[in-house]
């Protein structure tokens, strides 16, 4: 999904562009994900964002730590399996 410019951006890439995945084409791809990396340059603030990281498949998650919730997310991420390596490294400025 996706609309505005960068959808035009992306359809401009093929000379003729693909039709969307179905709802259950789209299920039997995500169902088999596995080990799958997701990566941050700033700390997870709340645990959905690992919950939606397992949902695609993730195992591994790299991020800084500095949340006041990391204990919580360091739980969703136990929970599931995943390995969580907190970086120490802070790239997020603002």
């Amino acid at each position: 999904t996706g609309e505005g410019a960068e959808l035009d951006a992306w359809r401009a890439c093929f000379a003729q562009v693909p039709e969307p995945l179905s709802d259950a084409e789209r299920r039997a791809h995500l169902a088999q994900l596995s080990g799958v990396a997701v990566a941050s340059d700033a700390f997870f603030p709340f645990s959905d964002n690992i919950h939606r990281a397992h949902r695609s498949g993730a195992s591994y998650v790299a991020a800084p730590s500095g949340s006041v919730q990391d204990a919580a997310v360091i739980a969703a991420a136990d929970e599931y399996g995943m390995v969580l390596a907190h970086t120490n490294l802070r790239l997020f400025h603002h």
